[in-house]
């Protein structure tokens, strides 16, 4: 088991818009071709706040800010302890240039348990719903 004290060394986003969040498809290991939320690993000295903001802006384009941290758990046999975050609060046009992305789509909660996606995802975004009470 996993030990949760642990620092986070990866962070991620569930942008909300209404009813719908963003995925990605994600085109690297881990989680090859699942569905996920955009996220990324933290780089040395980042805080996992400070990393789910910039790996937003490079991933999809979208400036991201008042992020509320909703759950912390363990991916990929523990390697990564991914911190992640919810927010209504983003700006921009959706740009997919990075390359660990395959494609991006905005869904509704009830679309999740219909697509092949990474650990939870589906509890996830419950969680991140519940907070913004648009489920």
């Amino acid at each position: 088991m996993p030990d949760s004290r642990r620092p986070p060394n990866a962070a991620s986003v569930a942008l909300i818009d209404r009813d719908k969040v963003l995925l990605i498809q994600r085109a690297k290991k881990p989680y090859f071709g699942m569905w996920s939320l955009p996220g990324g690993r933290l780089e040395s000295g980042e805080t996992a706040e400070q990393a789910a903001e910039r790996e937003i802006l490079e991933e999809v384009g979208l400036r991201v800010w008042r992020l509320h941290p909703i759950r912390r758990m363990f991916l990929a046999e523990g390697r990564f302890v991914l911190q992640v975050f919810a927010t209504e609060a983003f700006e921009g046009e959706i740009a997919v240039a990075a390359e660990e992305i395959t494609a991006h789509r905005w869904v509704r909660l009830d679309e999740i348990g219909l697509m092949h996606t990474t650990p939870d995802l589906g509890e996830v975004v419950a969680g991140a719903f519940r907070i913004f009470d648009c489920s």
